[in-house]
């Protein structure tokens, strides 16, 4: 079959990675792989070096890079949008509250996928909302779990602490009792990738009248369950 897409350097490019995916090779061996010249070879691996599609590793062969594995992990959270609806639907009517998924975008959060209480008092979050990140239990989620200097600069102007993001790790989820909004309290657990990353937070919210001031009492059990279903979905499909 003829693999030519009609367009040299990409096709090359195309090769290049393809010989990458057995593991680490020096450029002796992507020559052997790929039939390509020695210099063409050396300037398509560097060229994608700068681009993080090609890295090297200890010794100095050409391995695979980390930007793979951040555009997988992208195509995986599609599929949890895609399956987010049925288990923000079954979370709401479990807690009898509205339920929302976010992701974190820069100094924001955006709501990806919801599932609003039907009737009476509710907390209201449409699709596409952007919130801070310096405030409610799905913020804390979102940072809890990053690396101590992006941790830092977002501790910055925030109405929680280090010592809370480091209460949320040890048990799981967050809440929050009128930090976002008055009136408002919350519950949220993380979603992961198969590698562990925290990639989106879900939720539960409304009013303090019906979740108390330690909301988490009533329902962390069942927002920890969804969010783990969630992220069964990207164990399953092997997405990052």
């Amino acid at each position: 079959m003829d693999n030519s897409s009609g367009v040299g350097v990409l096709d090359k490019a195309a090769l290049v990675l393809g010989a990458l995916e057995t593991g680490p090779t020096t450029l002796a061996g992507l020559v052997a792989a790929t039939g390509l010249a020695r210099p063409t070879a050396h300037r398509l691996a560097v060229a994608l070096e700068h681009h993080r599609l090609v890295s090297r590793d200890l010794q100095g062969r050409f391995i695979l890079g980390p930007r793979l594995g951040e555009l997988a992990s992208a195509a995986g959270e599609d599929r949890l949008l895609a399956t987010a609806g049925p288990v923000l639907a079954r979370l709401r009517d479990i807690t009898g509250e509205s339920a929302q998924m976010f992701r974190r975008q820069g100094d924001y959060r955006i709501c990806v996928a919801t599932a609003e209480r039907m009737s009476g008092l509710r907390d209201t979050v449409p699709v596409g909302t952007q919130l801070t990140m310096s405030a409610g239990s799905a913020a804390q989620i979102l940072l809890a779990w990053e690396e101590p200097d992006r941790m830092q600069r977002g501790l910055r102007g925030s109405r929680y602490s280090a010592v809370a993001l480091a209460a949320v790790r040890r048990r799981g989820w967050a809440h929050s009792v009128g930090e976002r909004e008055a009136g408002v309290a919350s519950v949220s657990a993380p979603v992961r990738s198969p590698s562990g990353k925290v990639i989106a937070a879900v939720s539960v919210s409304g009013p303090i009248e019906r979740l108390s001031r330690q909301p988490g009492r009533l329902h962390a059990p069942a927002v920890i369950a969804a969010a783990e279903r969630l992220s069964e979905v990207l164990r399953r499909t092997g997405s990052e």
